[in-house]
Parts: structure tokens; sequence; C-alpha cells
């Protein structure tokens, strides 16, 4: 049996591979969304983008499920601080989320160009929405949000909706966008007629360029322009959850975790890997091209991860009440019993996505829409 200390850090993994799962498997529905009118130039081409995701997005969202449970059940802390304080933004992402299955069902019930326009904006703003929002939260998770804990642990939140718009959560936001539409533009690449496709080779260089200009340009920044967190005094891992038990300064830099454990460049590496990946395969319209994209999502997302190690969620102006790894844990019993659950469903939701995506394998032509007679 895993002790306390254990058991929250394999949990912090865990959630960053949920999030890591969310982003590649849901990204690209969203990406091809926002794309929708970009590289769908005729309704037949729209159709053809639509039926490249269609058949799956619904199961994509069991990894947003699944990050949302994880954090509700191992970090209750953080889901009731995030939840509660980003409120609006939370309700944005879900309106999003609601809108899309809307304008999937709805976009072809009415043989109307303006009616079918009208959905194709509503799944556009749809995709933006959701990566643009995802980058912002991330970007002020460095920069801390305004909320505190009183002497028996009750939050309150001092900002609003606008204070989350920092010029660098904005440029975090960004990084998000740019990396999910090449993301989402790798996968028409690999599943869209070869019309589309071609389109899409383009659109991946382009925006995988402006994704490295981003990152790169948040990294300096957070380096230099961007005051860090540390914990104050000895770090008490196996302790109970409460935040205010330890001291926390802030000053140093966010790159300190990095130093301490060399091993954590290897994300940034990943991230870049993966972009120098895109430009040299996605021509081939092949696999690779979406599996480098796929790298570049998940080394970006564990950079930002590492470098925000032990934290989860900084505050702005109580740094003492920022929540850690080591104190806004579930009890070891509940992290423990969940591992079981999870070491269980885990392998059974891969093993039962990856058989499906074999099944689907292929790419939906122009010829084949065309033919089937039906609306998207």
């Amino acid at each position: 049996m895993f002790d306390y200390e254990s058991l929250r850090v394999i949990w912090w993994a865990l959630l960053g591979t949920l999030l890591i799962g969310f982003a590649i498997m849901d990204g690209f529905d969203f990406g091809i969304a926002a794309l929708l009118r970009v590289l769908g130039r005729s309704e037949d081409e729209r159709r053809v983008l639509l039926e490249t995701i269609e058949p799956t997005w619904e199961g994509n969202q069991v990894w947003f499920i699944l990050g949302g449970g994880a954090a509700f059940a191992a970090w209750p802390m953080l889901y009731a601080v995030s939840f509660s304080g980003m409120y609006l933004a939370i309700f944005l992402v879900l309106l999003a989320f609601i809108v899309r299955p809307v304008g999937f069902n709805f976009r072809g019930k009415v043989h109307d160009p303006r009616w079918r326009n009208l959905w194709d904006w509503v799944l556009t703003a749809s995709g933006v929405v959701v990566m643009l929002i995802s980058g912002v939260a991330f970007g002020n998770l460095f920069l801390g949000v305004p909320f505190q804990f009183d002497g028996n642990l009750r939050m309150t939140w001092h900002g609003s909706f606008f204070d989350l718009l920092h010029p660098f959560a904005l440029v975090a936001g960004l990084v998000s966008l740019t990396m999910l539409l090449a993301h989402g533009a790798c996968w028409a690449a690999l599943k869209a007629d070869h019309v589309v496709a071609e389109r899409a080779v383009r659109l991946a260089r382009w925006t995988t360029l402006a994704y490295v200009a981003c990152y790169v340009i948040a990294g300096i920044w957070l380096a230099y322009g961007v005051a860090g967190y540390a914990v104050a005094g000895p770090v008490v891992t196996d302790g109970p959850s409460n935040p205010l038990f330890k001291d926390v300064a802030r000053g140093s830099s966010w790159f300190a975790s990095y130093m301490q454990h060399p091993w954590f460049w290897l994300a940034p590496v990943l991230g870049v890997a993966g972009a120098i990946g895109v430009q040299l395969t996605v021509a081939r319209r092949g696999l690779g091209g979406f599996l480098c994209s796929s790298l570049m999502v998940a080394g970006t997302i564990l950079s930002a991860g590492f470098a925000l190690f032990p934290f989860l969620l900084p505050s702005s102006i109580d740094p003492r009440s920022s929540l850690t790894v080591w104190d806004a844990s579930s009890s070891r019993g509940t992290l423990a019993l969940m591992l079981g659950a999870t070491a269980v469903l885990l392998p059974i939701i891969i093993i039962y996505t990856s058989w499906v995506y074999r099944v689907l394998r292929g790419r939906v032509t122009l010829e084949h829409v065309r033919a089937s007679g039906h609306t998207y």
C-alpha cells in the first residue's frame, strides 16, 4: 500500500494525465469546430470535416468528465476554489460544451444556407472559447488568483472575470489556441478528403509556427516577468490537508523546480520536438503528423505542470492560502480507494477508445458524403 505522500504525487500525476488526455482527444474536436469555415469552402467540405469527428466527439468527452471527477474527489479544495471563484469563465466553457452538440444536430435540420451558416459560426465560437479560456486559466495559475482562507478554511474570492484577462494570461491563451488549432488541422490532414487535407497541411504548418512563437514568448515572460512561489521552511508532505499550516514566499523563479529536477526539461523539449515533427511529417497526411501534434500538446501541458509543482492553485493576495500537492488532497483512504478503481477502469477506457478508432480508421471523402445523402 502506498503512503500518503506517494498517493498525493500519484494523483497529481493522474490529474495531469487526464488533462493531457482531454487536450489530445477533445482538443482536435474543438480545433476542427474552430476551423470549420476556414478549411471547409463548401457545404460538402464542411460535412466532411464534421464527419471526421461526429462519431467520436461524445466519447472523447469522457476525459473531461474524468478530469472534473478527479479534481472533485482527489483535490476537493482545488475543485471548490476554482469552480467557485472562476464561475463565469467555467460557465462560458460549459456553455461552449452545451452548444456544440446542438450545432451538430441542428445545422442540418433546415435546408437553408443562412441556418447552416448560423450553426457553423456557433461551432466555430464553441471551439475558440474552450481553447482560449483553457489557456487563460493556465496562465492565471502562474500569476496567482485572488482568493484566501480564514481560520476556519472559509474561502473568499476578491476578483472578477475581467481580472483574469491579464496580458500574460492572454498570451497563455494564444499558446493554447494555436496549439489546438494545429492539432485539429493535423487531424483534418489525416482524416479529411484530400482536397480539404491539403489546406489543413498548410494551416497546420502556420499554426504550429505561431504556437512556437507564443510558447517561447510565454516562457521568457514567465522566467523574467512573473514572480514565482515557493514554500518557505520545511515541507510536510504527509500532513493534514490544511493550506494554512505552511508559509509561502513570492519572488523566486517558476523554473526553480526545473533546477531541482533536471529531467523536467524533457517536457518543453517534447513540446518543441512535436512542433518540429508536425512541420516535417504533416505533408504526408498520415498518422505521423497527428502523433507529433499530440506530443506537442502533451509536452506543453507537462511543462506547465512541472513548473507549477508542488503548487496547484497559488493565491495572489494571501500566498499562505495557496493550494499545493501536499495540503489540498482528500484523505489517504479516499486516494487509495480511488486509485484502485482507476487502475481497473482507466485501462478499459483506453482499450475501448483504441478499438473505436481502429474501427473508424480511414479517410472521409467528398464522394462518400455526396453519396450518403445525409446532412450534418
